[in-house]
This record gives C-alpha cells, sequence and structure tokens, in this order.
C-alpha cells in the first residue's frame, strides 16, 4: 500500500513538471524564456517519473533496479550542457525577442 503511495506520488510529480514546462515551452514570450521550461521544469518532470519506474521495478521482487538512475544521471548532466549551447548559439543568432523588450538588442 505505502508502495503504491509513493509510487503514485512521483508520478503525479513528474507529470505535473513535465506539464509546467510544456507549458512554459508553448508559452512563454521568447527564446531565452522558452528554454528554461524544458530544461528545468521537464527535466525534473522526467526525473521524478524516473525514481517512480526504478521503485517500482525494485519492488517487483527482481531485485535493485538503477537502470533508470543511470539514465536519470545522464539526463541531468545533458539537458544543462545542451540548454547552455542553445543559448550560446541564439546569442550569435539574435532570435527575434518578445514581450515589452521587442526589437531590443540583447
Amino acid at each position: 500500500m505505502w508502495s503504491e503511495a509513493l509510487i503514485g506520488f512521483f508520478i503525479v510529480v513528474g507529470a505535473s513538471f513535465a506539464l509546467i514546462g510544456s507549458i512554459g515551452l508553448a508559452r512563454l514570450p521568447d527564446f531565452f524564456s522558452r528554454l528554461h521550461g524544458p530544461t528545468k521544469a521537464t527535466t525534473l518532470g522526467v526525473g521524478a517519473t524516473l525514481v517512480a519506474s526504478s521503485v517500482y521495478f525494485s519492488l517487483r521482487g527482481d531485485g535493485l533496479s538503477l537502470h533508470e538512475l543511470l539514465i536519470m544521471f545522464f539526463l541531468f548532466i545533458t539537458a544543462p550542457v545542451s540548454a547552455h549551447l542553445l543559448a550560446k548559439a541564439a546569442l550569435h543568432l539574435h532570435p527575434p525577442r518578445g514581450g515589452d523588450d521587442a526589437g531590443t538588442e540583447l
């Protein structure tokens, strides 16, 4: 009973963060603002979902399941690096900015 509640909690938290990140990606006004949605909230959402998966497969009786932790480690290493590279490329390409300061240079 407690394991199902724990797994359900991590799935709900993961889905909530993934939803918030996806809404941020779709709704925020410019490239630099939209970059935060998938790199922060969605990465945390995927991490919580992977924790739920790890707990589920560990409690099935097949032993400790650490595959998901390896995926999560790889995701947490690569997401900030890819966000940094996207931001650096955008600084050189000068994408259009939205919001109140639209049309101004960086």
